[in-house]
């Protein structure tokens, strides 16, 4: 072996880039355990409109980190690099490379660079937050924010509460905004890291597989999945969950605004916009090396070539 740390693989991209088919490829040639990096498949009864892997897919590459929290839970960066490290120490314990694989990047990040040193979450204050927000609104806790931490306003949407409930709560807690603190960084990764991104060439065939994956969705039943949601009780548009693409446009469409194309098309819309995100993050990313999804031959051996290479 080239290192004294253990290898670790990171096979990231867009969302319906083509990462699952290559890790099972992966997986099945070589002695790799797939973890997922996705922050919408840790939910368990949220299949069709994740793109969770399914039965088939996991009895040829067993996915950890996927069916691990209920909807109406909350799941963060810290939580997931706790977990992944964990699982990666397993995986190595075991004599297998660990294979990370997903587009959400603020999981990636953490992982790599650690965890800022940011106060744990005080109840007492979160509530008085949301106490505020009832009275005031969210816009106008959005423009405290703006006042107090210009850089995390800008990157927070008004309408994102959960993100801007944090934010205030940090500096409510630390008298530190949520910028000075995420500049600190935790405990780098110790591993010996490949990363690579997958994706299409061409942004018009990315849009295509983004589109025909919704009509999978929409075929496949998604919107009675999303009626099992509702019906539950305990969940609402506010909730991580509920908030991921597609799963938020099917539920305000069954709250009765617009139709099922209008649903469609707007959750269609929303992942390209967190496709475009994803590939902002890629672009700017340290030491990637790209694969085409289109030759997916030519990107098996790229990454064949990585782990064989290690494996010496």
């Amino acid at each position: 072996m080239t290192s004294t740390q253990p290898l670790a693989l990171f096979l990231m991209g867009p969302t319906a880039s083509g990462k699952t088919d290559l890790a099972i490829r992966l997986r099945q040639h070589y002695p790799v355990e797939i973890i997922s990096v996705d922050s919408a498949l840790i939910y368990k009864g949220m299949d069709i409109g994740t793109a969770k892997p399914d039965a088939e897919e996991q009895a040829l590459a067993p996915h950890r980190l996927i069916d691990i929290l209920d909807p109406s839970e909350s799941y963060s960066a810290a939580d997931f690099r706790r977990d992944a490290l964990q699982q990666m120490e397993e995986i190595v314990a075991a004599g297998k490379i660990p294979l990370l694989v997903g587009g959400t990047m603020l999981y990636y990040k953490a992982l790599l660079e650690g965890l800022s040193p940011l106060p744990a979450a005080d109840p007492e204050i979160r509530q008085k937050i949301e106490k505020e927000a009832q009275q005031k609104g969210w816009e106008v806790l959005h423009q405290e924010l703006a006042g107090i931490d210009p850089v995390s306003a800008e990157r927070i949407h008004p309408n994102d509460p959960q993100r801007l409930s944090r934010a205030l709560e940090v500096f409510r807690i630390s008298g530190k905004t949520l910028t000075e603190l995420t500049e600190q960084k935790g405990e780098p990764l110790p591993y010996e890291v490949k990363q690579f991104a997958i994706m299409p060439k061409e942004r018009s065939e990315l849009h295509r597989r983004i589109e025909l994956r919704f009509e999978k969705m929409i075929a496949a039943g998604f919107e009675q999945e999303v009626i099992n949601l509702r019906n539950r009780g305990d969940l609402h548009l506010d909730l991580p969950s509920i908030r991921c693409v597609g799963y938020r446009q099917m539920w305000e469409y069954l709250d009765g605004n617009g139709t099922l194309e209008d649903a469609v098309f707007r959750g269609v819309c929303a992942t390209r916009q967190l496709a475009k995100r994803q590939i902002t993050w890629l672009r700017s990313w340290n030491d990637l090396t790209w694969l085409d999804s289109e030759d997916i031959d030519s990107a098996f051996t790229i990454v064949s070539c990585q782990i064989e290479a290690y494996c010496r």
